[in-house]
């Protein structure tokens, strides 16, 4: 007895192949997938192999078609195109891509290099007691920035007697209280500053200069400045320093002691030499 389904699918090929001849192809195709399938899910026990009577089935009914003078694409499973639509493709992000994206990783510009010199904008004031040599270059050092203070004012705060000022943790105390942001630090040297010493001195001066602030150092003894100029302080005193050169191997000095000379260079080797044993603000 013929198998239902495919007399079925025979039957409506005849009759498409005779009413409807323009259909035949894309009937045909649908009938052999149907075909194809349905013989698969009929087979039993009993049955020939899926595949078998599947494929009797389709070439019979290729025969039928083809009495019928119509061309038939191949609808086979294996002759079947394959998926046109492919998954979007993940492109992975290069690392150079995370870097700029990511604030953390991203490289910073270099701060600008400071100049090989710069003197400081400032109001100089010669001490008004022999002892207010502190709140004088206290005073000197705070002008570059902008900060008006009378000597008188600053001794007070600086604790200043006749005996003078005691240290420069007075001076950088002072400082910080007047400058926004407190930016000073002091440094005390115990005796003869090692040569770490004096390169950390000229690194100090460079940065507070550059950021347009005054340095107070409170020296001690004898000093010559790069014009031979002699300067004696066995007693002790303070000192601003408001520029540099060559780099700042070399400082100005706005000294408060003697009007008629107010200010010179000395090697930044020589400032630390002098201020030997005691200390400064930076």
């Amino acid at each position: 007895m013929e198998d239902p389904v495919k007399h079925t699918l025979k039957r409506q090929l005849r009759r498409l192949a005779t009413e409807r001849p323009y259909q035949i192809v894309a009937a045909s195709a649908a009938a052999l997938a149907i075909a194809t399938t349905t013989g698969a899910l009929l087979t039993t026990a009993d049955d020939a192999p899926a595949s078998q009577r599947t494929a009797t089935t389709v070439a019979e009914m290729r025969s039928d078609v083809a009495a019928s003078g119509v061309d038939v694409q191949d609808a086979s499973p294996s002759a079947s195109a394959a998926p046109t639509t492919a998954a979007p493709a993940t492109t992975a992000a290069s690392p150079a891509a995370k870097a700029s994206s990511n604030p953390d990783l991203t490289r910073k510009p270099a701060p600008p290099k400071p100049p090989a010199t710069k003197v400081l904008d400032y109001e100089y004031e010669a001490q008004n007691t022999y002892y207010n040599c502190g709140p004088a270059a206290t005073r000197n050092a705070l002008s570059a920035t902008g900060i008006d203070r009378t000597q008188e004012e600053l001794g007070a705060e600086l604790g200043t007697t006749e005996m003078g000022t005691n240290s420069a943790e007075d001076t950088t105390r002072v400082l910080n209280a007047e400058v926004k942001g407190s930016p000073y630090r002091t440094r005390m040297f115990a005796g003869a500053p090692s040569p770490a010493q004096m390169d950390q001195l000229q690194a100090d001066v460079v940065k507070a200069v550059t950021d347009g602030r005054g340095v107070v150092a409170n020296v001690v003894g004898d000093a010559t400045d790069t014009d031979g100029g002699w300067h004696s302080y066995g007693g002790g005193h303070y000192i601003a320093v408001v520029g540099y050169k060559d780099n700042g191997r070399t400082v100005r000095i706005a000294d408060s002691a003697n009007p008629a000379d107010p200010s010179y260079w000395i090697t930044t080797i020589d400032l630390a030499n002098w201020i030997a044993s005691r200390g400064y603000s930076a």
